[in-house]
């Protein structure tokens, strides 16, 4: 009993890096969302709706979503320290997170294909 007594003394005595992160990395990681969400903010409230620079459209969807994605590699890799694991964890995490997405495609393209076609058949209509 004294020896686990001894070695949860000797682990607390030493200054461990977990691989985490500390306060300074917090705020950089921080204030890069900050800069992503203001950059958003700009392009939605500036560029398409104040200036009519950019239109709405393809390109402004598509800008949204590469910032959207960014903010979100932030998060998952820093804030769920996903970024800290090993890389089998990380694959593991991306085959269900692929899979997930794969899914959601797969359905919206189905239920696309559902509303189209059911409008033929005067049985089932589709208010």
């Amino acid at each position: 009993m004294s020896n686990h007594h001894d070695n949860i003394a000797a682990h607390e005595g030493h200054d461990h890096d977990h691989g985490g992160m500390d306060k300074k990395g917090i705020w950089r990681i921080f204030f890069v969302l900050l800069a992503l969400t203001c950059l958003e903010f700009l392009i939605a409230l500036g560029f398409v709706h104040h200036w009519q620079i950019l239109a709405k459209g393809a390109l402004v969807n598509t800008i949204y979503i590469v910032l959207t994605l960014v903010k979100a590699y932030y998060i998952v890799a820093y804030f769920m320290h996903l970024k800290f694991e090993k890389s089998s964890f990380i694959v593991c995490c991306g085959i269900v997170f692929i899979f997930i997405i794969y899914f959601i495609i797969l359905m919206l393209t189905e239920g696309d294909y559902l509303l189209h076609h059911f409008h033929e058949y005067p049985m089932w209509p589709n208010k």
